[in-house]
């Protein structure tokens, strides 16, 4: 397993660079690339990268993926876990209720100044479904979010990719859980989402070909596109 080290992180090569021009009101955005990383250590180091930013602190988008692991939202609740069996759970003070992480699946947590860039939550929200809609729709699988329920679903209404973010200190952190290649078995054990009966499905029951290496940089490219996208007192430059 890769150790996280923030002192250590190092820019994935498949980010890009955009135009190369720092902005006046936001910095570019950084991705990393850290591999498979266990839950509650990237969780600290979150916590730990928002307590200590600073208005100049350039935004960063960790990819990832994470040992087996049920993780509930800080109000989320337990009825929602049918049977855990080995799998271990853990409370976490991201918004929603209960999902599953396991190999296999992308994790792009996102620690995005909202205020930085004049968007609130919402925003945000509707840029990362955006992403993930044009990526899958890139792979030739029709997508759409809901109103109702964060995150993306098939045309058959499968859940394919789950979001869950928490604003702190006018940061964003946590964010989107994209199931490439990986056992969804242990989805049946909980209420996705805390939707009894969601079903769960993945890029590669759609697309066979598709590699995790593969999605990871189609990911980066598209959330560089949306977070790019202008808006009033906003500038999202990319490294």
């Amino acid at each position: 397993m890769d150790t996280l080290n923030r002192d250590n992180l190092s820019s994935d090569n498949g980010a890009g660079n955009g135009n190369g021009s720092r902005a006046s009101t936001a910095p570019p955005i950084k991705f990393l690339s850290l591999g498979l990383q266990e839950y509650k250590t990237t969780w600290e180091q979150m916590k730990q990268f928002v307590a200590k930013r600073s208005t100049d602190t350039t935004d960063e988008i960790w990819l990832l993926q994470h040992p087996p692991v049920f993780t509930l939202g800080q109000a989320g609740k337990e009825a929602h876990i049918l049977n855990p069996g080995d799998i271990p759970i853990v409370r976490s003070d991201r918004g929603g209720q209960v999902t599953y992480h396991g190999p296999g699946q992308l994790v792009a947590y996102l620690m995005i100044d909202v205020a930085r860039r004049g968007w609130h939550s919402r925003e945000l929200v509707r840029r990362i479904e955006t992403a993930l809609i044009n990526l899958l729709a890139s792979l030739d699988i029709s997508a759409h979010s809901r109103q109702d329920a964060p995150g993306v679903y098939t045309e058959e209404g499968c859940k394919i990719a789950s979001l869950g973010l928490r604003i702190k200190r006018q940061s964003s952190y946590h964010g989107l859980a994209l199931n490439v290649d990986m056992d969804l078995s242990p989805f049946q054990r909980i209420n996705p989402c805390g939707y009894a009966g969601m079903a769960m499905t993945h890029i590669k029951a759609h697309h066979p070909a598709a590699t995790l290496e593969h999605v990871q940089t189609a990911l980066i490219q598209q959330l560089q596109q949306t977070l790019n996208e202008l808006n009033a007192g906003s500038d999202t430059s990319i490294l």
